[in-house]
């Protein structure tokens, strides 16, 4: 993953804005809603075996098999490229664990070609298709162009709208423009509120300009982009301090998916990430098989 990418990412301040205003009210009502188990998912890009490379042990026959009997969660960008027929969903379906959950990415047919133009004419096959997931099926989420703005706020109030709200979805906005303009940003904020729609927090290097720290809903879906950088452990640090306090403010649901510029690295960072979150969280989820124990905090770099 490229996007925010730096070449001196130690001349970065990745020091996590404060909460918005607006997070410490969403919380608030889910801690007065039922009371919910907190729900925590963690999970790398893909399962692709070059991009993970010394990740699979030698003769692993299915990579997506072993890939979930270490993690909880894949975050699925293969769906981005196109859209599979629902054969394909059924058959990842059968090789995961009853508690995997998939997060697919919404076909660029819709977020880039289209643009969300007559969104309501693609969003049904997409579901329909989708859904072949059952019950692993997690949040699916919309990923807007870098050059998509606020201009055409009307195409996202019809997805928005158009959108069953039976299907849980988050929506990735990479325009500054959608954050630094404190009209169109309310406006945002308040659409997503209204239909329960997660609002994705993208942390990368390069674009520190779109660190919202706006929640919409119940749900942290946060994709982090590491820089293979030592500084990619105390990031981190920060985001387990600042996931404890919502839990504690009444957050329900972490949905952690982490990247690399270079992918070789993510189970590396993701099980360092997992064994410090556990402790934080007082959580057992597994920590994924790495050649290094992340708790002697290897250098990825």
């Amino acid at each position: 993953m490229k996007f925010g990418k730096v070449e001196n990412p130690d001349q970065i301040d990745f020091t996590l804005p404060p909460d918005h205003i607006g997070t410490k009210s969403i919380l608030q009502k889910s801690s007065n809603s039922k009371n919910e188990p907190l729900q925590v998912y963690v999970g790398c890009a893909k399962w692709n075996r070059q991009d993970l490379k010394n990740f699979y042990p030698r003769g692993t026959k299915d990579e997506l098999i072993y890939y979930a009997s270490q993690f909880n969660s894949i975050e699925l960008n293969a769906t981005f490229y196109r859209l599979f027929p629902k054969e394909q969903y059924e058959k990842w379906y059968e090789k995961t664990p009853d508690d995997f959950k998939f997060f697919p990415k919404i076909t660029n047919n819709i977020s880039h070609l289209k643009r969300l133009i007559n969104a309501e004419q693609f969003i049904p096959e997409y579901i329909d298709h989708t859904l072949a997931l059952k019950e692993k099926l997690g949040t699916i989420f919309l990923q807007m162009h870098n050059n998509f703005q606020p201009k055409n706020f009307d195409r996202v109030d019809n997805f928005v709208k158009h959108w069953p709200s039976e299907v849980p979805i988050a929506i990735e906005f990479r325009h500054t423009d959608w954050f630094n303009n404190p009209n169109v940003a309310d406006r945002l904020y308040h659409l997503l509120e209204e239909h329960s729609m997660a609002n994705v927090l993208v942390d990368t290097a390069g674009r520190r300009d779109i660190m919202h720290m706006r929640l919409t809903n119940n749900e942290a879906f946060i994709r982090f982009v590491g820089a293979n950088h030592e500084s990619d452990y105390k990031r981190l640090d920060d985001w387990i301090i600042r996931l404890q306090q919502w839990v504690d403010q009444g957050l329900t649901k972490i949905h952690f998916f982490i990247h690399q510029n270079v992918e070789l690295a993510s189970p590396l960072l993701s099980a360092y990430f997992i064994e410090k979150l556990n402790k934080a969280l007082a959580i057992d989820l597994k920590i994924p098989r790495t050649l290094v124990p992340p708790s002697s905090n290897p250098m990825l770099f």
